[in-house]
């Protein structure tokens, strides 16, 4: 053990972790028994926690207290957006057997920021740092789907859309409709418009007030199982929304929110 080693923090953190869901509410034996500590110890500890405000006590009876969520919210703050996409993405693409990625809005591109690789799908190796032009993905239909009508308006004008593929669309006013199309439904799916033999599906991750901060898709390669239109909507799509959903929850419970008092 370091010489640095704090014996009695350590003994503090074992009181508070001693609370779980099946000892919620616990006596000073309970406690000291539960941590191997002494009752006189196990007392001086508890007796601290209450000042701090981190645990309550009813008569004989300890509980934790909300506060004690501030530590975990500490550690949510600290992340970033992509830190906390990470094990929802990696989750989806072990639901799915695709790659996951999420990507943000710059400029007229998207950017990644995170990817988790199922199998090379793509002639174009993409890794955090990609950019692609937002008009032929799906991620980045989702995000300008996000723009107020100034800015997406803006967007379109300064556009001369480049045909990637022989499906890539490239006509301002259809380009305009699939974008408010997204707005309706809140996905999209683009079929090959970037490379050929690519099919991806994407969503918004949004913040508290409901602006799309992010993108996350679910890639597939053309003539396999979960390419199919009726795979996609039925097994892809309710879990890419599920996903982005709940990564949209752990950005904004990291984001500085107040606590219930």
């Amino acid at each position: 053990m370091s010489e640095a080693y704090v014996q009695s923090l350590a003994r503090g953190i074992s009181v508070l972790r001693a609370f779980d869901a099946d000892h919620a509410s616990m006596s000073l034996s309970e406690v000291a028994q539960k941590t191997g500590l002494t009752r006189a110890t196990a007392r001086r500890f508890l007796h601290t926690l209450v000042e701090l405000g981190y645990v309550h006590a009813d008569g004989k009876v300890f509980r934790l207290s909300p506060t004690v969520l501030g530590i975990g919210y500490s550690y949510l703050s600290s992340l970033s957006l992509p830190d906390l996409a990470y094990p929802h993405l990696r989750e989806l693409s072990g639901r799915v057997g695709e790659s996951t990625s999420m990507s943000v809005l710059e400029g007229d591109d998207i950017i990644y920021v995170a990817r988790v690789h199922a199998r090379r799908i793509m002639h174009v190796a993409i890794s955090v740092g990609t950019s692609f032009p937002a008009h032929a993905t799906s991620m980045g239909r989702v995000l300008l789907a996000g723009l107020d009508e100034e800015r997406l308006e803006a967007y379109l004008e300064r556009q001369e859309p480049e045909e990637l593929t022989g499906h890539t669309v490239t006509d301002i006013d259809e380009l305009r409709a699939r974008i408010l199309r997204v707005r309706e439904r809140g996905w999209e799916i683009v079929d090959q418009e970037l490379e050929m033999g690519l099919r991806s599906v994407a969503a918004p991750v949004t913040d508290a007030k409901g602006r799309h901060i992010a993108a996350v898709n679910v890639s597939m390669r053309v003539g396999t199982e979960n390419a199919r239109a009726d795979k996609i909507k039925e097994k892809i799509l309710p879990r890419l929304r599920e996903t982005a959903l709940r990564i949209g929850h752990a950005y904004r419970s990291g984001a500085g929110l107040s606590l219930p008092s």
